[in-house]
């Protein structure tokens, strides 16, 4: 580990990559990013460590990973590079465009190599107005009747830390009719095998069943709002707003309030920033 050094990534002009990057998606106040997918080249390229077959290595780890879509063209060169995959996976939140959005402003970016098309980058900034998501998730779920009750409950802890969408317990009955429990995961299909190791490290179970699973949701997003006792944060689901746990007891802890008083006072706070 001590050996390990940046190459190329750790070059000025990457580094102006990622900053400027950052600091034009939190100018503009950008929410979700939507990459279809990313569009890569053919053939090899020729860099520090000599010449690469095109995708390059760190692209191909980033979008295994991160589960990025990856589209070939017939274009031969290097399309996407291990900066702009990097940036890609930290921001995508969705990959599936709406049916129909309006165009506030887009932006061009220009490479310096040529190719047999122009080397473009496109953004646009869009507006639409469905509430509703659709996308696919995983369920996990196993039987378990030899755990403690501290076990389970540490191993949902582990869960939720490990990105996992939702996760419970349901008292179900087992051959000889052995009380047990049935544990349930949703998760993005990303996280997957990293949350199955974590059920089989810390329970007993040996086996675990997996489904698709196609849902609808409102949109959601965070803010942070100020209120007359303090900042809180809330989530914002189409157009409803909850106060996040966390803020309203820092508040009724602090203040010497209601929880309930906490609560309507973040969701007022809420609504008169909106």
């Amino acid at each position: 580990m001590e050996q390990v050094h940046f190459h190329e990534v750790g070059a000025v002009d990457s580094i102006v990559d990622i900053v400027a990057a950052a600091f034009c998606l939190d100018k503009l106040g950008i929410r979700d990013v939507i990459i279809p997918s990313l569009t890569e080249g053919t053939g090899t390229i020729r860099c520090q460590h000599g010449i690469l077959p095109v995708p390059v290595p760190a692209v191909l780890n980033i979008v295994q990973d991160e589960k990025l879509p990856l589209h070939i063209s017939g274009v031969f060169g290097e399309l996407v590079t291990p900066t702009g995959a990097a940036i890609a996976a930290s921001v995508c939140t969705s990959h599936q465009l709406p049916d129909e959005f309006s165009v506030l402003a887009m932006g061009l970016g220009a490479g310096k190599r040529k190719y047999e098309c122009p080397g473009l980058l496109r953004a646009m900034i869009i507006e639409y107005e469905e509430s509703y998501q659709a996308d696919t998730v995983t369920l996990l779920e196993t039987n378990i009747d030899d755990s403690t009750g501290e076990e389970l409950g540490f191993v949902m802890e582990k869960l939720f830390e490990e990105k996992a969408l939702d996760v419970f317990y349901q008292p179900i009955y087992m051959k000889k009719n052995r009380p047990a429990y049935l544990l349930s995961v949703l998760c993005h299909e990303k996280d997957r095998e990293t949350l199955e190791k974590t059920i089989f490290c810390h329970t007993t179970t040996i086996g675990i069943r997996r489904s698709q699973w196609q849902r609808t949701t409102l949109s959601r997003r965070n803010m942070t709002v100020e209120t007359p006792l303090g900042s809180a944060e809330v989530k914002i689901c189409g157009d409803r707003i909850y106060p996040e746990y966390e803020s309203v007891k820092t508040i009724c802890e602090a203040h010497g309030i209601s929880f309930r008083e906490a609560w309507q006072m973040i969701q007022a706070s809420a609504k008169a920033a909106m």
